[in-house]
């Protein structure tokens, strides 16, 4: 796999806040965890638009790199190609989303990843590191099956019943899915991915065709911007807020998701705020409210 170059580098470092390169540890392992998915939110936004990018590991780095971000195979693809770099020993795998109400899968709709710290010791060599889930772990999850608490969420890594030595991440019950499910093999990168990125991209069955969604954590909870939903998560729970206009809708945007809409122009925006009101309209005489 291509590493990235030096410039590369110092640009996707600073996006994410961090001053300077370190030699592979733990600790700097989970500073630039923090960051990623504090800075760089999970989005479905280019999908919606109908301007889907590529999930080659080059374009996915141009977008962290340029300001822009995507979902999971784009954003753990290019955090792998950044810790290989850094010197990290990183493994990409196969996993599936769990929604709720429906059956555990690995299906190849989620591109995950381990990284190994073999100066560790026994129990804290391989981690889970996963950036692009949306409503994700803060921090890595060591490869131990037991629960994990996080800010105001807790998670569990036990045993897949989907594959054989394969390993399963419960999400709190409080999450936007019940849990997700990893396979064993390696995999070489995100273009094995490419016929799953067809159908979320371009495919009408897909969930993200018509879903303006991002999503963010930090150390206390956690933000997500549904159509003109504004949904926020802390210790004290859930609390919503409706954005009525535009300005109120790329204030948020900005301002929490550090989403500035850059590959778009004035009225382009303005088109993806008509598209994205027009259907949260259309849910709300649903809903009846």
């Amino acid at each position: 796999m291509r590493m990235l170059t030096e410039e590369q580098v110092r640009a996707y470092l600073q996006r994410l806040g961090v001053a300077e390169a370190q030699p592979p540890s733990r600790a700097f392992l989970f500073e630039l965890h923090r960051a990623h998915v504090e800075r760089l939110p999970w989005e479905t936004i280019d999908i919606f638009a109908g301007r889907p990018a590529a999930i080659d590991v080059r374009q996915s780095v141009e977008l962290m790199t340029g300001g822009r971000s995507g979902y999971c195979f784009h954003l753990n693809g290019a955090f792998g190609a950044l810790l290989r770099t850094l010197g990290y020993q990183v493994r990409w795998h196969r996993g599936g989303v769990q929604p709720k109400g429906e059956a555990p899968r690995i299906n190849g709709f989620h591109l995950g990843m381990t990284v190994e710290l073999p100066e560790e010791p026994p129990g804290e060599r391989i981690w889970l590191v996963d950036v692009g889930l949306g409503d994700m772990p803060y921090e890595p999850l060591p490869m131990q099956f037991g629960d994990y608490a996080q800010g105001p969420l807790t998670y569990g890594l036990t045993a897949s019943g989907e594959a054989d030595n394969g390993w399963r991440l419960v999400h709190d019950p409080l999450g936007a899915f019940s849990g997700v499910d990893y396979a064993p093999d390696v995999v070489p990168g995100p273009g094995a991915f490419e016929r799953q990125h067809e159908m979320y991209s371009t495919s009408a069955d897909s969930p993200w065709i018509n879903l303006f969604l991002v999503r963010q954590r930090h150390a206390t909870g956690s933000n997500e911007l549904r159509g003109c939903m504004w949904n926020r998560r802390g210790p004290q729970g859930m609390e919503a807020t409706e954005l009525r206009t535009m300005a109120d809708w790329l204030g948020v945007l900005g301002d929490v998701f550090g989403e500035k809409l850059v590959r778009y122009s004035a009225l382009e925006r303005e088109a993806l705020w008509n598209k994205t009101l027009a259907l949260h309209e259309t849910w709300k005489r649903a809903k009846g409210r």
